[in-house]
């Protein structure tokens, strides 16, 4: 590659890089190769097809060739390329926080949802927000509410701030702390969400190189059955809601089950389950005490 570099066109690169990736075990190895190869050029990937037979200069050639490396070695394209949409938003991300994932939108829209009655006035807590995903897409759907987002993690939090300032989230405060102990003392929501830590802490050595290797352990593993965060969550959770107030928790594929216990022992009602889009069960939400908000 570096003998020819200079007569290696687009087709042919994404070719090739495609092909090197498969032979690695990436899972979505043409994909990873369009998407780093456009943000190497600065072009969109439609680009790639319409220039297909575009020559890449030496300097090209060796922006890409570094993309690769890091690929190669399985850390995450987001980390790679410094952002990663949700909802629709660019969200900035590196190795402080967890990569956002389609997955998580659906906690979002279960919130939305199930606020619909207050929207206009709706008070949101985002426990472990991490980048800031899910709390800055709450303060933006929903621009008069007041959103608070908490993290035990300083990192994550500046994340999460430069996204917040970034994406014009006005009405949102962010606060370090372990849960609930960052929020001030008699505060009460009308939603609480979280996508807590929730891999068991046997299970993360078989997670993919790029999500073991790379994305923070504080934000995947949940103790020793992965709910070591969810119950405290599920447990402290109704001394910070109005009444009728939801709460709504990401858990892993086969938690449901076990959460919607937990939701019925610390006093929810009107408990749901919500698949996401591999129709994995992945959201629970339910409603303390009251009238449940809808």
């Amino acid at each position: 590659m570096t003998q020819e570099a200079r007569r290696w066109t687009i087709e042919e690169v994404v070719r090739w890089a495609a092909d090197d990736f498969r032979g690695r075990g990436i899972e979505s190895p043409r994909l990873d190769a369009e998407v780093l190869l456009a943000r190497a050029l600065g072009t969109p990937r439609i680009q790639l097809i319409l220039d297909a037979r575009r020559p890449l200069s030496a300097e090209e050639l060796a922006g890409f060739r570094e993309m690769v490396k890091r690929r190669r070695a399985r850390e995450p394209v987001a980390y790679i390329l410094g952002d990663r949409e949700f909802y629709g938003r660019p969200f900035r991300v590196d190795a402080r926080v967890l990569v956002p994932r389609p997955d998580t939108e659906t906690l979002v829209e279960v919130a939305l949802e199930r606020t619909r009655a207050v929207s206009l006035s709706m008070r949101a807590l985002d426990l472990c927000t991490g980048s800031g995903c899910v709390a800055i897409t709450l303060a933006r759907e929903r621009p008069t509410a007041s959103v608070w987002a908490t993290d035990v993690s300083e990192g994550a939090l500046a994340v999460a701030r430069d996204n917040a300032l970034r994406l014009g989230a006005h009405r949102l405060a962010l606060r370090q702390g372990d849960l609930f102990a960052a929020v001030p003392a008699g505060a009460r929501f009308d939603v609480v969400v979280s996508n807590p830590p929730y891999i068991a802490a046997g299970e993360v050595v078989d997670l993919m190189p790029d999500v073991r290797d790379f994305e923070p352990r504080l934000a995947l593993e949940g103790g020793a059955d992965g709910l070591a965060v969810l119950r405290r969550i599920v447990e402290g959770a109704g001394a910070h809601l109005v009444s009728g107030g939801v709460l709504a928790v990401e858990v892993g594929a086969g938690q449901a089950p076990v959460v919607a216990e937990l939701f019925a022992r610390a006093g929810f009602v009107d408990v749901e389950v919500r698949r996401d889009y591999a129709r994995i069960e992945r959201v629970l939400s339910g409603a303390f005490g009251g009238s449940p908000r809808s």
